[in-house]
């Protein structure tokens, strides 16, 4: 092959990456090019690096989008949690979850345990965990959720809202309990966890123990109705130990306070049970 023709095979090539929109093949060719002509690899090896080089680029730009529909608040990952910090935390469970099969059949996961003691950091890292993998997530605050469904209720929207809520593989509703359930909020939280009820994946993060969503919720009914079904096919990790953000500055907090904290006195560990008991209920909550 002729130094002219060769040129124009690679402006042939050039131009067909530019058409098929392989801007980092394009980038790439001219190195690959020479380590083609010093020996470095064979023409088998030059295709199946630029493929690599290209997919590469469509996978992390996948990932940041879905990163982004995901509403995720930070970027949180199983390799910054410190395991060494929560040694009531076993390591091994939280990265068998990381296999994400609890998504496949559709469970929920519990997170409970004092504030600053990791809950929503795994609760993240799950989720970008499921983002890599493919799966469609979403995360939200529960203060937040209950607040979108109150206003799409008043505008008479809320079961298209509770059908999008519906579509994600994993829905992750952060920080149950640390500000005020307004009236109505647990109803409306109901409709959503039963309408994904052995369909979708959940993950919760809570500091409050499950005996207290009755006055969490406002309502004993509701809450045992919610229950009911957050339990039925569920995994509970709950976590004790102190704040790691207040780690450095535990000496500067008085004594008195101290022992009143829940940094101190976490919630007490709920008994997993498969099937909770019933109750006589309204039947509107199923």
């Amino acid at each position: 092959m002729t130094f002219a023709s060769a040129s124009s095979r690679v402006d042939n090539i050039r131009h067909s990456l530019v058409g098929l929109k392989m801007p980092r093949a394009l980038e790439v060719l001219d190195t690959t090019l020479r380590r083609i002509e010093q020996g470095e690899i064979d023409g088998i090896e030059a295709i199946d690096d630029l493929l690599t080089e290209e997919l590469s680029l469509r996978e992390n730009r996948r990932v940041k989008a879905a990163l982004r529909m995901a509403r995720l608040p930070i970027l949180k990952t199983l390799a910054g949690f410190d395991f060494s910090f929560q040694p009531s935390l076993d390591r091994n469970r939280i990265m068998a979850l990381a296999g994400l099969d609890f998504i496949n059949r559709a469970e929920v996961i519990h997170l409970l345990g004092p504030p600053g003691t990791g809950k929503s950091h795994l609760a993240t890292a799950l989720a970008v965990e499921a983002v890599r993998a493919g799966k469609s997530v979403y995360f939200i605050p529960l203060a937040d959720l209950l607040t979108i469904l109150a206003q799409a209720e008043r505008e008479g929207t809320l079961r298209e809202k509770i059908r999008f809520l519906c579509r994600c593989s994993l829905l992750v509703v952060d920080e149950i309990g640390y500000l005020p359930v307004t009236p109505g909020g647990g109803n409306l939280f109901f409709q959503l966890v039963n309408a994904r009820y052995e369909k979708g994946a959940m993950i919760l993060t809570s500091n409050r123990g499950f005996a207290e969503w009755g006055d969490l919720f406002g309502d004993p009914v509701v809450a045992t109705a919610l229950l009911d079904r957050l339990l039925h096919h569920a995994v509970v990790v709950q976590i004790e130990g102190s704040s790691y953000r207040m780690r450095q500055h535990a000496d500067l907090v008085p004594d008195h306070v101290r022992s009143n904290s829940p940094l101190n006195n976490p919630p007490p560990t709920p008994k997993r049970r498969r099937q909770p008991p019933k109750m006589h209920r309204d039947p509107s909550y199923g």
